[in-house]
C-alpha cells in the first residue's frame, strides 16, 4: 500500500487525485472513511477527482456528463456512463491514508 496524504489533508466530502504506482485514482473522504476508485470516467476521458461527492449515496459524479459511481463497487448509479471504474483498496493508519492500485 502506497501513503498518499494525512488523513486531515483531505476535508470531508471532497475527493482529490493520486498518481498510486502510475494509476491514476481519485481519493474520497466521508466522514473519517475514505474510498479510493479510478480517476478517469468510463463514459469520456474526464478526472472524476473534480467532480462532486455525494456522501449519503457515498458516490462521486463526473464533473462532465452527471454520471454517478459508487464509491464502493465502481459501477455508474447514471447515464451517460455503462461501464464501471475501478474500485481500490483504501485505509487509514496512523492519520495516513494509503491506497492499494491493483
Amino acid at each position: 500500500m502506497t501513503a498518499v496524504c494525512r488523513l486531515d489533508e483531505l476535508d470531508p466530502g471532497t475527493a482529490r487525485k493520486f498518481d498510486v504506482d502510475g494509476v491514476a485514482v481519485a481519493v474520497v473522504r466521508i466522514g473519517d472513511d475514505v474510498y479510493a476508485i479510478g480517476d478517469v470516467c468510463s463514459h469520456a476521458n474526464v478526472s472524476l477527482s473534480e467532480g462532486e461527492v455525494w456522501c449519503d449515496e457515498k458516490q462521486l459524479e463526473c464533473p462532465r456528463h452527471g454520471s454517478a459511481f459508487s464509491l464502493v463497487t465502481g459501477e455508474p448509479n447514471t447515464l451517460p456512463a455503462t461501464q464501471p471504474v475501478a474500485v481500490y483498496s483504501a485505509r487509514v493508519e496512523n492519520g495516513q491514508i494509503h491506497v492499494e492500485a491493483k
